[in-house]
């Protein structure tokens, strides 16, 4: 296990260092460069994965004539994964290196996406849901490696700074993802309703399927190649495992067992809670943006991927701004406030299901930009040694994703796709509820440099 001191220093890059942040403090630590732009690639891969499996949500439903509850089982594949393999990735980083980790999770990846290739031979809704579960079961190892190691990568006084730009490589990789689910599957989709579809013969209806499901496997075998590329380029980059470095030690006696740690330690508990509700906001938000758009502003399907394209562009010019803003302002007082505007934009959209309703949807991708790197900063803030396995807990908060998203689509179901925002509306208040919280408490965040 290390130690919860300062991170080693390394000699890879020549022992270069990043300019310092306001002139205060290193970014990086010496020959940290190349394996932190080596790991910050797997930011932009998972954000690709991510972002190109919501719209399946809404593809799926077509294809097999499902209603809303049903296909939303992509995003409980999807996330389910997620929770059920952080533990094992913090015995792994635990065990071995958080190199190792990210090589084991690119790999079993690289693997779910070329699942998508039986999947779409034979045409069964559940084989896709394996291949899906099985790309996010490598993705679940990965980010649990790569973000507690990114924060390693530098002085702990800016490590949540330091993942929220790691994290601004995520969103470049969700719109790509988006854009290639708008470009290249959703258009591909026939327009027959679920009653033509019905009326078709049998060979009729598998040949529009066939169509349908090469342009969904198209993307990911894709995808799968790319990550293939990564894991080489991180297989010949030397990346040291290094430890969170901790200026704060939550139980110096190291009393308990670790799991018991984990959850007395309020702040840490509470802030897997806030993670479990901002995942859950971020994927009830992206999912149903397209039946939200369709019913608002009657958009057809190439200009419901457009909304929703615009909405992670959002989320990237976001995630950039407030990395700045950082530099300026304490990263809770931030996470607050754009909760609150959050909450709001939310009942704009409940109660206003119009274009204006449908901007405030894009709207709210600002909100969620700094949300998930900062909670899990913040959150791992003081857990020394036990780190590796505190951050497998943030990482299995991402099950909100594969729960709530299930709500939100019985209420659609039963209500409307406006209404159904009242869902990520109380999941931001939620974590209002950890800002405040954590600017009460004696545990500091990055503060401005």
């Amino acid at each position: 296990m290390t130690g919860h001191g300062p991170a080693s220093t390394s000699e890879d890059d020549g022992g270069t260092t990043e300019p310092e942040t306001g002139g205060r403090r290193p970014f990086l630590h010496p020959g940290m460069r190349l394996p932190f732009i080596s790991v910050v690639a797997c930011f932009a891969a998972w954000g690709t994965a991510a972002n190109m499996t919501d719209p399946l949500v809404s593809v799926f439903r077509t294809v097999f004539s499902m209603d809303t509850l049903q296909s939303t089982l992509v995003q409980s594949a999807y996330y389910g994964a997620y929770f059920l393999l952080a533990i094992p990735a913090a015995f792994i980083n635990h065990r071995f290196t958080y190199k190792f980790g990210v090589l084991l999770g690119l790999g079993l990846a690289a693997v779910g996406g070329l699942l998508f290739i039986p999947a779409a031979n034979v045409m069964v809704y559940g084989v896709f849901l394996a291949a899906l579960f099985t790309l996010a079961a490598g993705l679940s190892i990965l980010e649990t490696s790569a973000n507690p190691y990114v924060m390693s990568m530098g002085p702990v006084e800016n490590a949540t700074r330091r993942l929220n730009f790691a994290q601004a490589f995520n969103p470049v990789g969700t719109n790509l993802g988006v854009l290639l689910a708008a470009t290249l599957i959703l258009p591909q989709l026939s327009s027959a309703t679920a009653e033509e579809r019905a009326a078709l013969s049998a060979a009729e209806l598998r040949a529009v399927r066939s169509d349908e499901l090469t342009a969904v496997m198209t993307p990911y075998v894709g995808l799968a190649v790319v990550l293939v590329l990564i894991w080489v380029a991180i297989a010949v980059v030397r990346v040291p495992d290094q430890p969170v470095g901790q200026t704060y030690v939550v139980d110096p006696r190291g009393s308990g067992s670790r799991i018991s740690r984990l959850i007395k330690n309020r702040h840490y508990s509470f802030g897997v809670v806030a993670q479990y509700f901002n995942v859950a906001a971020q994927t009830c938000i992206w999912t149903f943006t397209l039946p939200y758009v369709a019913q608002a502003v009657d958009a057809t399907p190439s200009e419901q991927g457009a909304w929703l394209q615009a909405s992670l562009l959002v989320f990237l010019v976001f995630r950039f701004v407030m990395v700045g803003l950082m530099g300026r302002i304490d990263s809770r007082v931030l996470m607050l406030v754009m909760c609150c505007l959050g909450v709001v934009l939310c009942l704009v959209a409940v109660t206003a299901p119009t274009l204006v309703g449908a901007v405030a949807v894009v709207s709210l991708s600002a909100c969620l930009s700094l949300l998930f790197p900062t909670i899990y900063g913040i959150a791992l803030q003081g857990l020394g040694e036990d780190t590796k396995f505190g951050a497998a807990g943030l990482v299995m908060a991402i099950v909100g994703g594969a729960t709530v998203p299930l709500l939100q689509g019985a209420l659609i179901d039963a209500t409307s796709a406006a209404f159904s925002y009242v869902v990520p509306a109380v999941c931001f208040g939620v974590v209002i509820g950890y800002a405040v919280y954590a600017l009460r408490s004696s545990r500091g965040a990055d503060q401005p440099a």
